[in-house]
């Protein structure tokens, strides 16, 4: 899709600067790389292609969208935040939730993402029940990042690849433990744990599971697990198109 971004200032643009410079400093003392992009993702993954809702448009700092059950745990990403927030009061929460996230997945090792800011601030929480779930399979994953976001069956799989980042909070989300042996790395090293089977103290969650059974999402898997800068490269393009889901459209 054609994007027509927003002009901003150069105070904006400056502010955007030095705001990624805290967030790198914050996210390095703090380990908390997972839970910042797990912020950006939930913020965005809320977007409805056909009603044109929902989406980055920092409603989730609001207390009803924390309130979903897919975001326990993000109350604390809010918090760790606001201090630099404050600092910046230029910059929307739109944006500086994206840049975050942004700035999560450079900070661990991972590609650089391209970031456009501009987005407004929006009044009402998206509803509950728009983002995937991680007991389902692969039609539940196209039916969310398809039909309800418009991505693309190889978005979804490169996507998949950021769970490289975090572990999984029992008392979060009814799940314990992490993918991959390193989770403050950004690496392919998602496909490879995925493609070698389960290993004890390592997660692996029938969304994950599914993407092995699928003849179009395998072969994406397969050829991430020994090409990382082909994963890099897809997970970079599919990362901006779901930051800017509803931004920007011309």
């Amino acid at each position: 899709m054609v994007k027509t971004y927003p002009t901003v200032t150069a105070d904006y643009q400056n502010a955007v600067e030095k705001a990624k410079r805290k967030l790198r400093g914050l996210i390095a003392e703090k380990n908390c790389a997972p839970i910042m992009l797990r912020l950006a993702w939930h913020s965005a993954g809320t977007f409805d292609y056909k009603s044109k809702t929902g989406g980055p448009f920092g409603t989730m700092k609001q207390d009803a969208e924390l309130a979903h059950g897919a975001n326990n745990g993000l109350d604390i990403a809010v918090r760790l935040l606001e201090p630099i927030k404050q600092q910046f009061p230029i910059i929307s929460y739109a944006d500086f939730y994206q840049l975050a996230g942004v700035v999560a997945v450079e900070v661990t090792g991972g590609p650089e993402i391209p970031f456009h800011p501009g987005r407004e601030d929006k009044p009402e929480p998206p509803p509950e029940g728009r983002l995937p779930d991680a007991t389902k399979g692969c039609d539940h994953l196209r039916v969310v990042f398809g039909e309800q976001m418009g991505l693309s069956d190889k978005d979804i799989v490169a996507l998949s690849g950021a769970h490289t980042l975090g572990r999984c909070h029992k008392e979060r989300s009814g799940f314990e433990g992490p993918w991959t042996s390193n989770p403050l790395i950004f690496d392919n090293s998602y496909f490879k744990e995925l493609l070698s089977g389960e290993k004890e103290g390592l997660l692996q969650l029938s969304s994950d599971k599914s993407l092995l059974t699928d003849s179009v999402f395998r072969p994406l898997v397969e050829k991430y697990a020994v090409d990382e800068d082909a994963f890099f490269a897809d997970y970079a393009e599919a990362h901006l198109v779901l930051s800017e889901l509803g931004f920007a459209d011309a």
